[in-house]
C-alpha cells in the first residue's frame, strides 16, 4: 500500500453496459488516515497560513486541484 493521497481504480464494465467504458477513475484519500494518532509537538502553521490552507498542521494539509472534464 502506498502513502500517495491520490488512488486509481478501473471501474467494472458489464458485458451489456450501453455506456462507453471509463478507463480509470481517481479519488483522494485524506491525509489524517496516515497519521494514526496526533504526535506531540507537531509543527504548526502561523495564523494567516492556517486560515489560507484550512488547517493548523502542515501534516494534515492536502492541496485540492480540480480535474478539468471535457474539452475546453
Amino acid at each position: 500500500m502506498s502513502n500517495s493521497e491520490v488512488r486509481y481504480y478501473t471501474p467494472f464494465r458489464g458485458p451489456f453496459d450501453p455506456c462507453p467504458p471509463i478507463p480509470c477513475k481517481t479519488y483522494v484519500v485524506p491525509p489524517q488516515l496516515f497519521l494514526g494518532f496526533q504526535p506531540p509537538n507537531l509543527p504548526q502553521f502561523n495564523l494567516p497560513e492556517a486560515l489560507r490552507f484550512g488547517t493548523l498542521w502542515p501534516a494534515l494539509f492536502s492541496p485540492y486541484s480540480p480535474q478539468i472534464r471535457g474539452g475546453n
